[in-house]
């Protein structure tokens, strides 16, 4: 974890430097007397991940230096103010905060704080990116088409029909032709999107414009529906 020590002075600044090489985990980016300075270069490294940051400096607090940032990595505060404790947690990236002078132990309780938030962190993001790229391969299909692998939006496709080892499929785009079977398709779709009303049709259920006797109409096409998949079609209307 990348961090930076901003202290306006010169033993706090040492003693952390020190009590942060001997923690494998960090990553000392740099060691600050004044705010100022240290926003200089957290604009231009943005991978900084944790601040060991003073309260009491002349002219510009700890507080008014959290405030002044857009994005604030975590921050474990310096205090020598018992005081500054309540304060500190009103502000959610403050990890901890230790008094001075800084005991190790104490010091590494906080660090084990920020790790363990950051991991937290990281396996959120990681969760979140990989939902993020399995909802976007379910957005969009391809499908082989003479000789060419077609991307088609799955929101687009409107019927599937199926023609003896080929299916036809339906878009507000055009229309594709591919060797396939409509079982396959089937399972490549959104159920809550696509179901089966024939045994050679597959509609888009949000396509529906409206439903008489045995066919319904998608679009500007009228598709039959089977007396088998009828009754679970009406099941799914929602129906006044």
């Amino acid at each position: 974890m990348k961090c930076i020590v901003i202290d306006d002075e010169e033993l706090p600044r040492v003693v952390l430097r020190q009590l942060i090489e001997n923690i494998p985990d960090l990553q000392l980016e740099g060691t600050f007397n004044s705010p100022l300075q240290a926003i200089r270069f957290l604009n231009q490294n943005e991978d900084v991940q944790l601040i060991f940051l003073d309260v009491n400096m002349p002219g510009f607090s700890g507080f008014d230096f959290i405030q002044t940032l857009k994005t604030m990595p975590a921050v474990i505060l310096v205090t020598a103010d018992k005081e500054h404790a309540i304060t500190a947690f009103e502000y959610e990236n403050v990890v901890d905060y230790l008094l001075k002078p800084v005991q190790k132990e104490r010091f590494q309780i906080a660090v084990q704080k920020a790790l363990k938030l950051a991991r937290k962190e990281k396996k959120l993001r990681e969760v979140y990116q990989k939902e993020s790229a399995e909802n976007a391969e379910n957005e969009q299909l391809y499908v082989q088409s003479e000789k060419r692998l077609i991307k088609i939006d799955i929101e687009d496709i409107k019927i599937i029909e199926a023609k003896g080892n080929f299916i036809l499929i339906k878009t507000t785009n055009g229309n594709h032709i591919t060797y396939s079977s409509l079982k396959k398709i089937e399972s490549k779709l959104p159920q809550e999107s696509f179901m089966r009303v024939h045994r050679s049709y597959l509609i888009n259920f949000k396509k529906i414009v409206d439903i008489e006797d045995n066919s319904v109409l998608i679009g500007k096409e009228v598709v039959p529906i089977s007396r088998r998949f009828k009754p679970q079609l009406m099941e799914r209307l929602n129906r006044l």
